[in-house]
């Protein structure tokens, strides 16, 4: 049995302890029970271990950044010889959901998300997890009650409770973080299945989007047609686009100040320059500026893409799914995955990995040509090899007997 480490634990000491591959604790030489847990993560948090009825229980006291050391241990001498006060502390030890996320996780996380991000959130906390979460202490938030309000949020929106679910882990993790929990049981609960399936247009399917969108002479589609015409030329999200401002448009490429990943550039075609380029500037600092108030962008409802996907025949296709056939032919005519994913802006390259398939008929045909080339170059050598070698490929149709020789 390894020898606990003991040292006289100070609030200089406490800050000195450093992460290790695996997680570890350094116990108090003054005080017995009292130690600091430290994490892979970073994060390190007081416990106390406990001897009642020959069996021994560690608590959770919170985390270093909450209290000092000369606190920890008063806290400490309180559970141990008064239970009024032992209930009281551990009520302090694990706080409520609500108050996690509005004070240590607002603090640590939600500040550093950018402001597209913090809405989102802010409409998930709100409208969910709040409501369903926000009453009960960090260690009440059991398995069985998260898969309840999964299941619920799921009948009617699968996608958004995948969203929030992914919210509750990462707030669950920096809890575990911070020492009021020991273990996250959102990680166990399965998200919804989303389509694998991408979809993409053809060539043909493109061909009618083109003369369909060529067909729309009203004044006020035009705007509508060139932000789609933009989506498909750049490959950006629509955020990307609507939110467009001219400060951001450069001569060869967009330096888009505040896209999902962070800001990035994107380079411009010359088919994407010519819809800039036709964008009259009206003193507005957006592109694509509302009609109601040019200070502000145009909202996310497109309502002609309805009418235009019906008359191309592509009814099924999202305003996404422009960005998937940026994607897929650029796959499809070679380019490298990497410069796909730079291209498209993916944090994760692995997100781009789900256009490597549709080149599979581009290499198929080119392992044809390689074997039609190879023949044909086996076939100009001695005639008499190349007699054998045809007679070695040849399927016979009929018994050998009635081959004509």
């Amino acid at each position: 049995m390894l020898k606990r480490e003991r040292v006289n634990l100070t609030d200089r000491a406490i800050a000195r302890l450093r992460p290790r591959t695996r997680e570890y604790t350094v116990w108090d030489s003054r005080l017995v029970g009292l130690g600091v847990r430290v994490r892979p993560t970073g994060g390190r948090s007081y416990v106390l271990l406990q001897n009642a009825a020959g069996r021994s229980r560690r608590i959770s006291l919170g985390p270093v950044t909450t209290m000092g050391i000369a606190e920890a241990r008063r806290e400490c001498h309180a559970r141990m010889t008064d239970p009024e006060a032992a209930v009281a502390v551990s009520a302090r030890a694990v706080p409520l959901f609500r108050d996690f996320v509005a004070g240590e996780w607002r603090a640590a996380r939600f500040e550093r998300c950018k402001p597209s991000t913090k809405k989102g959130v802010i409409s998930v906390l709100e409208s969910q997890l709040l409501p369903a979460f926000g009453s009960k202490p960090l260690d009440s938030i059991t398995l069985a009650r998260i898969k309840r309000w999964f299941d619920d949020f799921s009948r009617t929106a699968p996608g958004n409770a995948n969203h929030a679910l992914d919210l509750l882990r990462r707030i669950m993790n920096f809890a575990i973080a911070c020492g009021h929990v020991d273990t996250n049981p959102a990680r166990e609960v399965k998200p919804n299945p989303r389509p694998t399936l991408t979809r993409f247009l053809s060539r043909e399917e493109l061909g009618r989007l083109h003369r369909v969108l060529d067909g729309q002479t009203r004044k006020e589609s035009r705007e509508q047609v060139d932000i789609i015409r933009l989506l498909l030329f750049t490959g950006c999200r629509r955020g990307e686009v609507l939110g467009l401002r001219w400060s951001e448009v450069h001569r060869d490429a967009l330096m888009l100040a505040d896209a999902k990943t962070g800001p990035r550039k994107v380079p411009l075609n010359t088919q994407a320059r010519a819809v800039l380029h036709r964008r009259p500037r009206n003193g507005s600092p957006f592109v694509f500026p509302s009609p109601q108030d040019p200070s502000r962008p145009r909202s996310r409802n497109l309502a002609l893409w309805n009418r235009v996907r019906r008359e191309a025949g592509i009814e099924d296709v999202r305003l996404h799914d422009l960005r998937h056939t940026v994607a897929s032919h650029a796959a499809m005519n070679g380019v490298p995955l990497p410069v796909v994913s730079r291209l498209l802006g993916h944090s994760n390259p692995r997100t781009t990995l789900r256009y490597a398939h549709l080149g599979d008929r581009e290499i198929e045909a080119a392992a044809e040509r390689v074997g039609e080339s190879i023949a044909a170059i086996m076939d100009s050598g001695i005639p008499e090899d190349r007699n054998r070698r045809q007679d070695a490929r040849r399927v016979p149709t009929a018994p050998p007997s009635s081959v004509p020789t």
